[in-house]
């Protein structure tokens, strides 16, 4: 059995919904959970920017003992996935990538809205994903780059979210779609507001319990899963004012 943890790394608290996937699909494992909220958001820098600080964030949290890093920001995976497979060859990397080939396969001829950062849909590995999913679908980005801060400062609900949602979607729902992918880790704390502007009928999809599943794949191949009793979390962040940790806790339990 191998107690050492996974580490879990986002750019803020958006990677909290990608914990709590995790912990349903491995609730014996134990987590280390390093949020960036001091650089927060990601999004509107640069890919170096992005680069330089997720492979700083992952040196530090392999430095801590972590036996697997799941990247838990969409930004930070299309920036630098790459280069931290390269830098840590021996070692279990988990990205995140917006849910397009699940929606696709939803609706193989439908009109699927991709909402992410700017970082995210500007990248070769987004470019890619679309070629490879979307020849029969009707894919159309949505930068959204002022939602994360809601999540941020812990407002998930009411007018101004969704007022902010409602302008970031401007131009998008010109046409109804039959699905939309949440391309940041935040958005799916923002999924009531998400659905209150874009209706009932489309399907709202995330990558995080398939990244739940794909990490618990790879553990188990490599035999470094934890069997027995329930794990611990540990909550960390670059910001970590007594504020900012109890959003966090609150995050891991809300009700979303």
């Amino acid at each position: 059995m191998d107690n050492r943890p996974i580490a879990v790394f986002d750019s803020g608290l958006g990677g909290l919904s990608v914990l709590r996937a995790l912990i349903r699909v491995m609730p014996e494992e134990n987590f280390l959970y390093f949020g960036d909220s001091k650089n927060a958001p990601y999004g509107d820098k640069t890919t170096d920017e992005i680069r330089a600080l997720t492979l700083e964030h992952a040196q530090e949290l392999f430095s801590r003992g972590s036996k697997a890093l799941v990247v838990a920001c969409n930004t930070a995976t299309s920036a630098a996935i790459n280069e931290l497979r390269a830098q840590y060859p021996d070692r279990i990397i988990i990205g995140i990538e917006p849910a397009l080939k699940l929606a696709v396969t939803h609706f193989p001829a439908g009109r699927v809205l991709v909402m992410a950062t700017e970082a995210t849909l500007r990248e070769r590995k987004f470019a890619a994903l679309m070629e490879r999913c979307g020849q029969h679908c009707d894919i159309v980005k949505c930068p959204c780059p002022g939602l994360v801060e809601y999540v941020e400062r812990g407002e998930l609900t009411g007018a101004a979210v969704e007022t902010a949602v409602r302008e970031e979607l401007n131009g998008c729902l010109e046409k109804a779609p039959d699905a939309v992918v949440l391309g940041c880790t935040h958005y799916p704390f923002l999924r009531g507001a998400i659905r209150a502007v874009v209706g009932e009928r489309p399907e709202i999809l995330d990558g995080a319990d398939g990244t739940a599943k794909e990490t618990r794949r790879r553990l188990s191949e490599a035999g470094l899963l934890r069997t027995g009793s329930p794990g611990t979390v540990e909550l960390t962040n670059s910001l970590p004012t007594p504020e900012l940790m109890r959003l966090s806790e609150q995050l891991l339990s809300a009700e979303i």
